[in-house]
This record gives C-alpha cells, sequence and structure tokens, in this order.
C-alpha cells in the first residue's frame, strides 16, 4: 500500500468554494480524474465534518437515507473475507467490514480524504489499508478478493465505466461479489434541489451527456459527474459476467430529516434517491 506522507489529518478551516458554472458537454477519463481527485481534496475536510457523525468512525452506511449493510445485507458475510472498498474516502465501511472480521482494504482518488482515514485509523484502533488511485487502474493482482463493493463513491465519477468493471471482474475471485450504491438514475430527470424545486423533472432521463463545473476564474474543469439509466447499469454487469441478486431503493424513513445535498425528506418521500445493486460474478 501506498504511504500518504506526514501532512497533518485533524480537520481544518474550510476553504471558500471557488466560482464555478456549469455545463453538459462530454468528457474524458483523464479530464474526469484531473477534475475529481482536487475536488474531493478540497472538500475533504467539509465532508468530514459535515457528514462524519452520520456516517460513524466505524459505520457501513449505502446513502443519505441512512440505509445500513446491517440491515440491508448486500454484501453478504464478510468475516474471513478479502473485501476492497472503491471511493473509500475515510474508510468507515472498510473499518465496520474489518470489525466484523472481514479483511478490508480502502482505495480512493483523493489524498485528503486517505488522511482522513488514517486519523480515524488512530482514534478506532481499526486500522484499513488503503492506497491512493484509481478505479479504471486497481493496484492489485488478479484474483485478489471475494467482495468488491463501492458505497457512493468513485463510479458516478468515472468516465471510463467499462474499464473500471472490467477491473473489478479482473481483482474478483470467481464467484466474487460486486455491490454499489449510486445516485438513482431517475434523480438526474431533476434540478438538484433538496425543496419541491427538485421535484419538478426539466432535462431527459436518457441523456448521458455529463455535468461539468468549470472554475470561473482558471477555466479549468473542477468537477464531472457521469450519468447511467437503470438498464445501462443491468447492460453493464450483465456483460461482463454478473448476475443480478439485489437492486434495492431505500424509502426515506419516519423522523429522518437530514439535508444532504439534493436529498431531503421533501424529495424522498416521493421519489428515489438511491439505487443499491448487488451482483454475483459467474464462476
Amino acid at each position: 500500500m501506498s504511504q500518504l506522507g506526514s501532512e497533518p489529518t485533524t480537520l481544518s478551516e474550510f476553504p471558500p468554494d471557488p466560482p464555478v458554472h456549469s455545463v453538459r458537454r462530454s468528457t474524458s477519463e483523464a479530464e474526469s480524474r484531473r477534475a475529481n481527485g482536487p475536488d474531493w481534496d478540497r472538500y475533504a475536510d467539509e465532508y468530514q465534518a459535515t457528514h462524519g457523525s452520520f456516517l460513524g468512525d466505524i459505520g457501513f452506511v449505502w446513502g443519505p437515507e441512512g440505509l445500513t449493510e446491517a440491515e440491508a445485507g448486500v454484501l453478504g458475510e464478510v468475516a474471513g473475507r478479502d473485501v476492497l472498498e472503491l471511493g473509500s474516502g475515510a474508510g468507515q465501511c472498510s473499518r465496520w467490514v474489518r470489525s466484523r472480521g472481514g479483511r478490508g482494504y480502502g482505495l480512493d482518488l483523493s489524498r485528503r480524504q486517505l488522511q482522513h482515514g488514517r486519523r480515524l485509523d488512530e482514534a478506532t484502533g481499526v486500522v484499513v489499508p488503503s492506497v491512493q488511485a484509481t478505479a479504471t487502474a486497481l493496484p492489485f493482482a488478479a484474483g485478489s478478493f471475494d467482495i468488491v463493493f463501492c458505497s457512493f463513491g468513485a463510479l458516478q465519477f468515472v468516465a471510463d465505466i467499462e474499464v473500471a468493471i472490467a477491473e473489478v471482474v479482473r481483482v474478483l475471485r470467481a464467484g466474487g461479489r460486486f455491490a454499489f450504491s449510486i445516485t438513482h438514475p431517475t434523480r438526474w430527470m431533476f434540478p438538484d434541489d433538496p425543496g419541491t424545486e427538485g421535484l419538478v423533472a426539466s432535462q431527459s432521463y436518457w441523456d448521458r451527456t455529463p455535468y461539468v463545473e468549470v472554475n470561473d476564474e482558471t477555466g479549468e474543469t473542477s468537477y464531472v459527474e457521469h450519468h447511467r439509466t437503470l438498464g445501462d447499469w443491468v447492460a453493464l454487469l450483465a456483460g461482463a459476467g454478473f448476475r443480478i441478486t439485489d437492486l434495492v431503493e431505500p424509502q426515506w424513513p419516519a423522523g429522518h430529516d437530514r439535508v444532504w445535498g439534493g436529498w431531503s425528506r421533501v424529495r424522498g418521500l416521493l421519489t428515489p434517491g438511491t439505487a443499491i445493486f448487488g451482483a454475483d460474478l459467474d464462476d
């Protein structure tokens, strides 16, 4: 595993967000990676300060609705298994896997998020070995893992998703398990607004043109997100040799009033915000 250096791992003051404007246009994997890695580095401190208590230092939450892996059981048994988390952030989910007897490992594009993982390693005593890398080039030997998962991590930010899925297949053992959560694809139709404006469809569900934010001061791409329909995800998994066993669409729980970006009670009571896939690799 790569070393993350000796930079401080405490939460810092949050820098102001740079002024940006959004466009819809095609973008490459290289551009997506150049934008999203630094974006997560900038946002990591605020993310952990804002959402850390909800996620838990040793916790596995599949999405803003708060559905946990202990409740959902999408991964299956993790004890004694080698488990890789893509887009692991500070490693809360992998730390949960280790607390249940699994051998959890983390991978993230953001150096700062991984530094927060080191902070939580020290705070909890549950250490998650982690590496800074991309989902399209996993730095592991073939057949290294029994389970690969991604909880609202890397997959929406990857342009070359076929390459990422092929990498998952490569590092999984025969019969291995792949599970991931993403923003529910139907949300692409709506503005990313937690209020009632976020309930009015304003763009086509079938328009797969990436969402791109551009820094007004530098002209550089600062954020990229990619959209696939439910049918796209089914075709990707089936085409790679997976048998889909789960598609979970968590309902908004009673008494849950947390607002997280475009997720809220206002929207969550009427339309799904998260989709969780579970699939097994054919032997």
